[in-house]
């Protein structure tokens, strides 16, 4: 990619970026949110068109009009947020826009064939006859990775591969893409995880506002060195946790249950309490019950059976304006699904928790002059960059998107706070800043109770640690007495 430049109203997302990937070479491409990393790769797969700038494969010029066009030239793409139908298998996936011998029939037992020995060949275990909502998330990457193998992809492109992966399901992604290399073929990985990038990248290239800072050999760098160049200064890897004396028990959880619609235990008699001044983390591998323990507690959801106090009130039936009125905030881990309305506005977005109070609204009327002061204030307080307040929510990277949340949900300065995932998606720079800012309101006296699958968060930012497993919480640790393989352990089921 050459002189690659991409404008969008009021942001340069491209500036003159220059990109050489080779065979056998996986190409770490890092950035901070916002960097001009997925345009860069949307341009390269078709999504998008260069204002300027040209691409060669294997030297030989190519316009790249749409993604059909990218596929013909063997350019595969996995997004960050998988393209796969959920109600259809695995098979019927693979073969979408793919024209077999027999078209316009499809030819599916000729595909569940392919993807079955492509599985063998790459060690992408996934059964052709499988429902795609019946799989978990790393097999659901596998299936994007077979529909590029499928399509005799020589570029893989991998934006995020591991935002929603557990340890385990990235060392086996790791392994496959050195695999993959290892034939021949070329791979651009983005990504937000230094570590991930030392462990399996050749050579990474590094994008700062729109244009390119370097290019280095991962031999020959470090990750002090690399976060430096996505931010322009030197980053604080590990959160640094003052001691605080907890107060009284703010969020108080008894026997707490919760059946799915088949009578099965999702939440299976949880007891605990987050007490003021203090950062509970529950530890687990995705699906064990966390995203239905958020929706009970926050009111999404009534439990089964069990009991919930706030503030030492016990809540009976609550709604999610209840468990804000009793000064709650929640950062949910589904930013598209639960946490945004990707067609308003981020001016909508930012005030959707208070439209209704002073100083945003007087009478019932929306007060604009005070929504824009505020808006404005928000953005430069938690550094959303945005062209306008008025662009749509949609149109904003994943970084700044989840920036947002946390604007709107930590400005009130909430007694209690459950968040989950909250620096999924973000860059090192972003990262810093959150932890900061939740352990700001920790000191201040807030309950938190942090729910991540990221080890190094929760052993960094909890003063006390829950593993849960099966919907059930295994142990609580102090801090003190946890360590990653300690943890490791009890969320592989062992007590």
């Amino acid at each position: 990619m050459r002189g690659i430049r991409k404008t969008y109203p009021g942001v340069v997302a491209n500036d003159n970026v220059d990109l050489e990937v080779y065979p056998g070479e996986i190409h770490g491409l890092l950035g901070e949110n916002g960097a001009g990393k997925t345009t860069l790769m949307k341009i390269l797969y078709g999504l998008s068109h260069p204002d300027a700038g040209s691409v060669e494969i294997k030297g030989r010029p190519i316009v790249l009009r749409s993604p059909r066009d990218a596929v013909d030239a063997g350019i595969g793409m996995v997004h960050q947020h998988f393209m796969l139908v959920p109600d259809m298998t695995v098979a019927e996936n693979v073969a979408l826009g793919f024209r077999t011998d027999r078209y316009p029939l499809t030819d599916l037992a000729r595909i569940s064939g392919d993807v079955t020995e492509l599985s063998r060949l790459h060690r992408l275990e996934v059964d052709p006859s499988a429902v795609i909502e019946d799989l978990s998330v790393g097999a659901r990457q596998r299936v994007e990775i077979l529909k590029l193998l499928h399509r005799s992809a020589e570029i893989l492109i991998l934006d995020e591969p591991t935002s929603v992966l557990t340890p385990q399901e990235w060392e086996d992604l790791a392994e496959v893409l050195r695999s993959l290399v290892a034939e021949g073929r070329a791979a651009v990985f983005i990504t937000h995880k230094l570590d991930e990038v030392m462990a399996v990248a050749d050579r990474c290239t590094v994008l700062r506002d729109g244009a390119v800072v370097g290019t280095v050999d991962v031999d020959d760098t470090d990750k002090a060195s690399l976060a430096r160049m996505m931010v322009g200064r030197p980053v604080v890897f590990r959160a640094a946790r003052d001691e605080v004396a907890p107060g009284d028990p703010v969020l108080e959880v008894r026997d707490l249950s919760l059946d799915d619609s088949n009578g099965n235990a999702v939440l299976d008699g949880i007891t605990f309490e987050v007490r003021a001044g203090e950062v509970l983390g529950v530890a687990g591998v995705d699906g064990n019950g966390q995203t239905q323990l958020v929706d009970v507690l926050t009111g999404m959801i009534p439990p089964t059976t069990g009991r919930i106090l706030i503030g030492g009130e016990e809540v009976g039936r609550m709604t999610p304006a209840g468990f804000r009125r009793r000064s709650g905030g929640v950062i949910t881990e589904d930013r598209h699904k639960t946490g945004l309305a990707l067609d308003l506005s981020l001016r909508d977005n930012l005030i959707m928790r208070d439209y209704r109070d002073r100083p945003l609204a007087s009478r019932g009327l929306l007060d604009p002059a005070s929504i824009r002061e505020h808006c404005l204030n928000l953005i430069r307080r938690f550094d959303v960059r945005t062209p306008s307040q008025r662009i749509r929510m949609s149109q904003l990277s994943g970084g700044n998107q989840q920036k947002s949340i946390l604007a709107r949900e930590l400005y009130a300065a909430p007694n209690l706070l459950v968040a989950s995932q909250p620096t999924r998606g973000l860059d090192v720079g972003a990262m810093e800043f959150v932890y900061s800012t939740l352990l700001e309101r920790r000191r201040a006296g807030s309950a938190l109770l942090l729910i991540s699958t990221e080890l190094d968060e929760i052993l960094s930012l909890s003063d006390r640690i829950a593993v849960i497993a099966n919907g059930r919480f295994l142990r609580i640790l102090s801090a003190d007495d946890a360590d990653a393989e300690t943890l490791g352990l009890l969320m592989g089921g062992e007590s």
